[in-house]
C-alpha cells in the first residue's frame, strides 16, 4: 500500500521555480512573476480548468511574500465563514505588516450575497483576494469585485510538461521510489489527464498500487493496456471538475450543431444525472445559437437566452425540462455559421490592414472646424431615398466591396442574398 496522503498533496511543489507550467504567467520575466517580485501584488483571479495549479500557486505566492494565508472553498463556505475569516485577517493586521491573502477556490460558486460580502475588505485592504475559477469570470463574478481583480488565465498543462510530473514522481516521492517503475507508454496517461496534474497523479498512484499488489517482484513495468485496465474501471460516470466535464459538454454541442436531437438529450441527461450547473448547460446553449444557428433562424438566441433566464430562476428538477426544451428546439433548427465567419473575417481584415480611416463622408462632425475638414459631407440619409436605402461606402476606401458575410444556405438566408444582391450590385457581390 502506498501513502494515505495523495500522491498530488506530496509532491506539491513549495517554491515559484518548482512550479510546472504557466510560463505565460510564472515564467522568468512573466506579468505575474514579476508582479510577485515587486512584493505587492493585487487582487486578481486565476481561471483555467482542474489540475492546473491554480491552489498550489496561491500558497505558494503567500510563501514567497511571507503573508499569513487563509483558504475556503465556495462549495463548503457561506457569508458567516467569508466575514469570520475577514475578521481573522484583521486581527492579524499589524503597523506596515503586509495584508493576508484569502484564497477562495471554486469562487464561480459564490452567489451575489457571499461575493458582496468580499467588497469592503478587498477596497480597505483588509485582504489580498485570490479567487480560482473554472468558469469565465466575467458570467460568474460580480462586476463591482471582478473590476477590484486581474484576471490571469491558466492553460491546461502540455503533454511535455505532463510527462516530466510522471518521471519527477518515480524519483522524487518517497514511496514510488521504492519500487522499480519503468513506464513505456504515456498515451493512456495523457488521455485520462486531459491536461490535469492531480488526475495524472492519482492515475499513476492507482496503477501502481494495482500492479504492486499483483506484482512478484518489486519491478513495475506499465503500459497503456496497464493503465485504461486499472483507471478506466475505476472513473466515475460524470466528473464536473474533470475530463468528462468537458468531453461530454463538447459531445452536447456537437449533437446541437449536428442536428441530432436524440444525442443532444442524451448528452443533457449524462449531465443532469451527474449534478452539471445547468448555467453552464444555458450559457453553452447560447453561444450555440449565435455561432452555429444565427441567422437562419433568428428565434434560436431568443429561446437559449429565455433558457438561460429561466434556469437561473428555476431550480431543479424542473429545470432539466427547460434544457431540454431549448436543446430540442436548437437541435431541430437550421444551421448557418455565416455571422460567426463574417466577424472571423472581419477581424483578421483588421489584423492585416491595420487601422484603416473612416471615409470623410460617415465621420462625426460635431464641431465647425470638423464641418470645414469635410466631416460629414456629401453623407446620404439612407431615410430621404425610396425604401430607405441609398447606395454608398461605408467601408475605408482600401476595403471597398470587401464581402465579409456570406449568407448561409438556408431558406431564411436564402431570402437575405436575393435581398443584398438587388440592393448592393454594384458595391458587393452576392450573386452566387
Amino acid at each position: 500500500m502506498l501513502a494515505n496522503q495523495p500522491l498530488a498533496e506530496r509532491l506539491r511543489p513549495k517554491e515559484l521555480d518548482d512550479f510546472v507550467g504557466q510560463d505565460h504567467l510564472v515564467g522568468i520575466n512573466s506579468v505575474l512573476r514579476k508582479v510577485i517580485e515587486s512584493g505587492t501584488i493585487p487582487s486578481f483571479i486565476l481561471w483555467g480548468p482542474p489540475g492546473v495549479g491554480k491552489t498550489t500557486l496561491a500558497w505558494i505566492i503567500a510563501h514567497t511574500l511571507k503573508r499569513p494565508f487563509f483558504h475556503l472553498s465556495a462549495v463548503h463556505s457561506g457569508v458567516k465563514d467569508v466575514r469570520d475569516t475577514i475578521d481573522k485577517a484583521k486581527k492579524q493586521q499589524f503597523f506596515n505588516q503586509p495584508n493576508p491573502i484569502l484564497f477562495i477556490d471554486e469562487i464561480h460558486r459564490f452567489n451575489k450575497s457571499q461575493q458582496d460580502s468580499l467588497l469592503s475588505a478587498v477596497e480597505q485592504g483588509i485582504i489580498t483576494l485570490i479567487g480560482a475559477t473554472t468558469e469565465n469570470p466575467s458570467f460568474e463574478v460580480i462586476s463591482p469585485l471582478l473590476s477590484r481583480c486581474q484576471v490571469y488565465i491558466m492553460n491546461p498543462l502540455s503533454e511535455y510538461e505532463l510527462e516530466g510530473l510522471l518521471k519527477k514522481a518515480l524519483i522524487k516521492d518517497p514511496y514510488l521510489s521504492k519500487f522499480k517503475i519503468e513506464i513505456e507508454d504515456y498515451e493512456a496517461f495523457m488521455r485520462i489527464s486531459g491536461g490535469d496534474a492531480r488526475k495524472l497523479y492519482n492515475a499513476l498512484e492507482l496503477v501502481v498500487s494495482s500492479e504492486a499488489d499483483e506484482a512478484s517482484s518489486d519491478k513495475i513495468i506499465i503500459n497503456n493496456e496497464k493503465v485504461l485496465k486499472h483507471v478506466q474501471k475505476n472513473l466515475v460516470l460524470y466528473d464536473k471538475s474533470g475530463e468528462q466535464h468537458y468531453d461530454i459538454i463538447s459531445a452536447f454541442i456537437k449533437s446541437l450543431r449536428g442536428s441530432d436531437p436524440n444525442a443532444a438529450v442524451y448528452w443533457l441527461a449524462r449531465m443532469v444525472e451527474g449534478g452539471e450547473d445547468p448555467k453552464f448547460i444555458a450559457r453553452r446553449m447560447v453561444i450555440l445559437a449565435a455561432e452555429d444557428i444565427g441567422l437562419a433562424n433568428p428565434n434560436a438566441l431568443l429561446m437559449a437566452q429565455t433558457c438561460f433566464e429561466a434556469v437561473n430562476v428555476i431550480g431543479w428538477p424542473e429545470s432539466r425540462i427547460i434544457l431540454s426544451e431549448a436543446a430540442i428546439y436548437l437541435a431541430t433548427s437550421p444551421k448557418s455559421n455565416s455571422s460567426y465567419m463574417a466577424i472571423e473575417s472581419a477581424q483578421q481584415a483588421v489584423r492585416d490592414n491595420g487601422d484603416l480611416s473612416v471615409p470623410l463622408n460617415i465621420r462625426n462632425a460635431p464641431t465647425s472646424l470638423m464641418k470645414k475638414l469635410g466631416y460629414g459631407k456629401d453623407y446620404k440619409y439612407a431615410h430621404d431615398y425610396y425604401g430607405n436605402f441609398i447606395p454608398d461606402n461605408f467601408l475605408p476606401e482600401e476595403m471597398k466591396g470587401s464581402l465579409f458575410y456570406d449568407p448561409g444556405v438556408n431558406p431564411k438566408e436564402e431570402e437575405i442574398r436575393k435581398r443584398l444582391a438587388s440592393m448592393w450590385k454594384d458595391f458587393y457581390n452576392y450573386d452566387k
